[in-house]
């Protein structure tokens, strides 16, 4: 019988890059999960509370972090967002692959407390696309999307040290390079250890 608990996934990238639409799809296999992320900014329209995040107040983000009730924080754009511990090991021990959406102050410290993530940094085809994607969105103002392109061309030097880039020009592409990750992950050793003892044991 193998390892049923489930993977630990960090997919990272700039804002706009479609790193929502391609976990949406990928929520379709059936053996994927997200933990909803706990963030201090306001709903956007038609964003639920619990759903697509559990929106909190600075007073309540900061008691949890008091708690160590965090995998992992981070403050992005003026405001913070974190991942529940608990949630992530109930989905995990449901042999769920727990895909973490997360920037990537976020994922490194996902690195350090869990060293078996697997972390994917996303990127569009070129900037002048990333810029079109966010002004299509139509959610922020001319400044807060220039902000939004200046904090990507700082983070595309950190996608080096992700086990995993993939390129979101195509979604369909992107999910099926993302799918292959997965199948890859499951193929290592420590993936497939109890499958080994047994067939020691006989």
């Amino acid at each position: 019988m193998t390892n049923k608990k489930g993977l630990l996934i960090v997919l990272s990238g700039p804002s706009g890059c479609g790193k929502g639409t391609m976990v949406k799809e990928l929520l379709k296999r059936g053996d994927c999960a997200v933990s909803v992320s706990a963030t201090t900014r306001s709903p956007r329209v038609g964003e639920e509370n619990d759903v697509d995040y559990h929106f909190l107040t600075e007073d309540q983000f900061s008691k949890l972090i008091e708690e160590d009730a965090f995998l992992e924080h981070a403050g992005y754009v003026g405001h913070r967002y974190g991942t529940l511990k608990k949630e992530v090991e109930t989905l995990r021990s449901e042999g769920k692959h727990v895909i973490l959406e997360i920037e990537v102050q976020g994922a490194f410290q996902i690195r350090e407390k869990c060293p078996e993530a697997v972390l994917i940094f996303t990127v569009p085809p070129t900037i002048d696309e990333l810029r079109r994607r966010l002004h299509k969105r139509g959610t922020e103002s001319d400044e807060v999307i220039e902000e939004r392109i200046s904090r990507a061309k700082a983070e595309l030097p950190l996608a080096r040290k992700y086990d995993y880039i993939i390129l979101n020009d195509a979604l369909e592409d992107a999910v099926a390079d993302f799918g292959n990750v997965l199948r890859a992950e499951q193929l290592r050793p420590e993936f497939l250890e109890d499958k080994i003892g047994e067939m020691e044991q006989c």
